[in-house]
């Protein structure tokens, strides 16, 4: 007996003592870890949405100064409009969706107005103000005026005019001519050209006195020169303005050939180019021609003079000549019959009628005074390609390539002339050549069209859609993974505490006594009727182990019981 307590003992283990729970094991540890999570849960789906809903801030204005900053701040504010600073305070951001309106509003009231100052400087001059501080504020006051009036330009974003005035001498030999230089800030994707470029520079110069044009200088944001002085003096020089008429005429002459020739053998079957001499010399020419007027051209007599003259006319003097033939004759005393006696008086001679005649003829003189505009065309040079004629067979659809004949080929050239104005004289050339185009009879492929989701103009989109679904794919894994499973001890605990039963009136309490009186019998009878089960299962195992006893005391009386079941007699 001491033995078998022994092992008894020997066979039962030995129970420790358990630890102590610990905090995070007790219900209140539990309870505070499922809401450190659901509060961690609730704070994920929160900065989702919250990155969902951020807004892209863009820069409205930058570098402003400090005036415009706080009227276009006090602007923003009467508008209702979010904005933050960056870059230390000069930059001003708003919502990118409202940019573009915002300026245009702003632009509207005038804002910015910029940070240049006019004459309005010159109003709040102090008393006591020297003669060097008075003239710094009126160039300045200068400076920004001109400034003002270039940024009026519509491709100027922004200027600064610099000056530079010599203080006034009394000696000739010391004065100076005042310079200018200006600074320009294009607007994006403009350009200024050089008509412009003039008309800023002759605007500087007329402003300020005695400022030469040739002492203007302009530059623009990048740092390139666009005031060449040497462009006014050099004529010869092209400027935009010409090649631009250069390339009208051109492509003038090309559209009128192809549309002349395009109805003849189809669109897409004729090239053109054209190249135009133009002359931009001016030309004025002023001749004075003397045309020779002798026989056998005509004459015209201008005027004509005529003198005659009838009467005796005395002889010549005759003699030896010598001292004596000089000296006058003396006195005579007799007539002398004697011919060339000495001191003999000269002969009468009878003489005949003179006549003088005077004749002016006009002479030829030619005065022509030309002037030739700048402009004019010198020569052309057109090149005309023509396809070979395609014929399509109705029945088997083969296309058949055939050249023209060389009547189309001449009719195409006569028609290219009248089309370009062709004129032999000016040394114009035309050629026209029929040959085959290089892929114009392959069958026409239609433009490979880019599928919806590879457009970028979709793109924009596809990244909206994207995000919002990225956001609600996380709230909804947030909600039924974690945060719906972690809520619901704690709601079926609230719906339990706060299920408070109304108060029964008397019928429905008669009512529940009467289905308690029931509920209370039924108890009972089935109370009842489990006792007799067990009273009637305690005397059938009592039966059986009577059976079981007699069975082992005396077989026989089992063994005959069997056979009288079965019906049988040994």
């Amino acid at each position: 007996m001491a033995a078998a307590t022994a092992e008894e003992l020997v066979d039962i283990p030995q129970q420790d003592t358990p630890p102590p729970p610990t905090f995070l094991q007790t219900p209140l540890g539990k309870n505070f870890l499922r809401g450190l999570g659901i509060a961690a849960v609730l704070a994920v789906m929160l900065g989702v949405w919250m990155w969902s809903q951020r807004v892209e801030y863009r820069v409205l204005f930058a570098n402003v100064s400090d005036k415009d900053g706080g009227a276009i701040t006090a602007s923003l504010d009467q508008m209702a409009v979010p904005y933050k600073f960056s870059d230390g305070g000069a930059s001003i951001m708003v919502p990118e969706e409202q940019v573009h309106g915002v300026r245009l509003k702003l632009a509207a009231q005038g804002l910015p107005k910029g940070g240049t100052v006019g004459f309005e400087l010159m109003e709040n001059q102090k008393l006591g103000v020297s003669q060097f501080h008075e003239q710094v504020n009126y160039q300045r006051s200068l400076e920004g005026e001109l400034a003002r009036s270039i940024e009026s330009i519509a491709a100027v974003s922004s200027a600064r005019v610099h000056l530079a005035l010599p203080k006034p001498s009394v000696f000739v030999r010391e004065q100076q001519k005042p310079t200018a230089s200006v600074l320009l800030n294009l607007q994006t994707g403009r350009v200024i050209d050089q008509a412009q470029v003039n008309a800023i520079v002759h605007l500087l110069a007329s402003s300020v006195s005695e400022l030469p044009v040739s002492n203007v200088t302009v530059v623009d944001q990048a740092g390139n020169l666009l005031s060449d002085p040497d462009k006014a003096n050099n004529a010869r020089k092209l400027d935009p303005n010409q090649l631009k008429y250069v390339e009208a005429i051109q492509k003038n002459i090309i559209k009128q050939v192809e549309s002349l020739i395009t109805p003849l053998v189809g669109p897409g079957n004729v090239r053109a180019e054209a190249t135009a001499d133009i002359d931009f010399a001016q030309v004025d020419t002023a001749a004075e021609v003397y045309k020779p007027n002798s026989p056998p051209e005509p004459q015209s007599i201008r005027s004509q003079q005529t003198s005659e003259a009838n009467g005796p006319s005395t002889a010549n003097p005759a003699g030896v000549p010598g001292a004596l033939t000089n000296q006058p004759p003396g006195l005579a005393t007799a007539p002398l019959t004697a011919a060339g006696a000495p001191g003999a008086a000269p002969a009468v001679v009878t003489g005949p009628t003179r006549k003088d005649t005077t004749t002016n003829f006009e002479v030829d003189k030619t005065i022509r005074y030309e002037q030739r505009p700048m402009g004019l065309v010198k020569r052309l040079t057109v090149g005309v390609l023509v396809n070979h004629r395609r014929s399509v067979d109705p029945k088997t659809g083969k296309v058949t390539v055939t050249p023209l004949t060389a009547a189309q080929v001449a009719q195409i050239n006569d028609l290219v002339k009248e089309a370009m104005g062709y004129n032999k004289d000016r040394g114009d050339t035309l050629n026209v050549t029929n040959a085959a185009f290089d892929g114009v009879d392959k069958p026409d492929v239609p433009p490979a069209t880019l599928d919806w989701w590879r457009d970028p103009a979709n793109l924009p989109l596809a990244k909206d859609i994207a995000k919002y679904l990225f956001v609600f794919a996380v709230i909804a894994f947030l909600y039924f993974r974690l945060l719906r499973p972690m809520l619901r001890p704690v709601m079926t605990k609230f719906d339990k505490a706060h299920e408070i039963p109304p108060e029964p009136t008397a019928e429905e309490e008669e009512k529940a006594d009467e289905a308690a009186d029931a509920e209370a019998q039924a108890a009972a009878e089935a109370q009842a009727e489990a006792e007799a089960e067990s009273q009637q299962d305690h005397s059938y195992r009592a039966n059986l182990e009577l059976a079981k006893k007699l069975a082992q005391e005396d077989p026989r009386i089992v063994a005959n019981v069997i056979k009288a079941w079965v019906g049988t007699n040994e």
